[in-house]
């Protein structure tokens, strides 16, 4: 890659499903480690899309992709589950499994990576009462809001300390000023050296916090820029 601290490049990439017209076409990016950058645009300009090849569920179907310094267009399945446990995921269907905890869902990544329980039980608790969710750690999905599975769904993303958070409208379905605890959240995390991209509409909110701005539109990233619009 030649960068040492790009963690995420594309070149000349694209993304096709099936014999569709590409979702997004011609991409040429990189997001270097400790950068933290929102990506915005229209409802279907490709945002979820990106995000989706980013964690590494489409592979590009042309171009070239490296995920932190691995050639992850070409890298064998096998290599992926550990590029992919580098990831933290807030994604926008929440994906929580019903029959487990709050506290057993946010849980889950440690224990899929083999952690013993006393070594994360302190963090997921503490990232429960972060998000509010302190009260309701043995509450079940089907008995949450949609603004709380959306809070277990981002403590889970976080609670393994991941290099990379990409978060697909984190404050979506949460009151403004949980949205702005959790947007502080990830300022936070991001200066302890995660690398944030989230994904959002709320354009009040991108202006509040000043950050750089990646544009999506008709599946291409148009522009780098300030929340005002500087390049």
């Amino acid at each position: 890659m030649g960068t040492d601290n790009i963690i995420v490049e594309f070149n000349n990439t694209g993304l096709a499903y099936g014999d569709e017209t590409e979702a997004l076409s011609d991409l040429n990016l990189q997001i270097n480690e400790g950068a933290f950058r929102f990506l915005c645009g229209p409802s279907g300009a490709g945002k979820t899309s990106l995000l989706k090849m980013i964690y590494l569920a489409h592979r590009p179907t042309r171009g070239r992709f490296f995920l932190f310094g691995e050639d992850a267009m070409n890298a064998p399945r096998e290599a992926l589950p550990a590029l992919r446990r580098r990831i933290g995921v807030v994604f926008q269907d929440f994906r929580l499994i019903d029959h487990l905890t709050a506290f057993d869902n946010v849980a889950l990544p440690m224990k899929v990576a083999g952690v013993n329980q006393n070594q994360y039980r302190e963090d997921v608790s503490e990232l429960l009462n972060w998000v509010g969710l302190g009260h309701r750690m043995d509450a079940r999905p089907p008995t949450l809001s949609g603004g709380e599975k959306q809070r277990v769904a981002l403590a889970r993303a976080l609670v393994s300390k991941p290099d990379l958070i990409l978060a697909d409208e984190p404050t979506g379905n949460v009151d403004p000023a949980m949205g702005e605890r959790i947007m502080k959240l990830f300022i936070e995390l991001n200066k302890l050296g995660a690398a944030v991209v989230v994904a959002t509409h709320d354009l009040h909110l991108v202006q509040k916090l000043g950050k750089p701005v990646l544009r999506i539109s008709d599946g291409r990233v148009s522009r780098s820029a300030s929340a005002g619009g500087a390049p």
